[in-house]
């Protein structure tokens, strides 16, 4: 009987992030405590840009957006968003939106799958993403569960179950 395998992945729905900067702009102009403070968000490539008068305004801007990723799906664990910075008379919060398993975090998530998932289970490491192989789908399963209770800081998914 042939192995059966999964990848591990940590991939982010940019029309969904797109979406999410949208409604953001959309109440950042409907709601009055945004009013005549020079609220805006923006986003190149993987870079969110906030801008507003106030430290306050700014970390809002943030607290709205965070709000808005948790009602499309996203993990708030792929938004890595800077402290405020004062440029000029404006603060500025750059926010960057993470894709990919960094080399480290792939042999940290391979050494728990070794250390605390079932025997016969092996982790490789291909690219930003990670292959786990077993001869027992039940064993995958096991290690899936494993990998969701843990709390590790990137967010992951599951694909090409096989």
């Amino acid at each position: 009987m042939a192995d059966s395998s999964f990848d591990i992945v940590s991939k982010v729905e940019w029309q969904e992030v797109d979406n999410a900067i949208n409604q953001t702009s959309r109440e950042l102009a409907s709601r009055f405590d945004f009013k005549n403070v020079g609220a805006e968000i923006s986003r190149s490539d993987t870079k969110i840009e906030m801008r507003a008068n106030g430290e306050e305004r700014v970390k809002a801007i943030l607290d709205v957006l965070q709000s808005k990723f948790i009602k499309r799906g996203l993990s708030l664990k792929a938004l890595d968003a800077a402290e405020p910075q004062l440029s000029g008379k404006e603060y500025k919060i750059f926010a960057d939106v993470r894709e990919g398993i960094s080399t480290d975090d792939a042999k940290k998530v391979a050494k728990i799958i070794r250390d605390e998932g079932p025997k016969g289970v092996k982790a490789q490491v291909q690219g930003e993403e990670l292959r786990v192989t077993s001869k027992s789908r039940d064993d995958l399963q096991t290690v899936q569960a494993l990998l969701k209770g843990k709390d590790l800081d990137f967010a992951i998914q599951f694909v090409n179950y096989r």
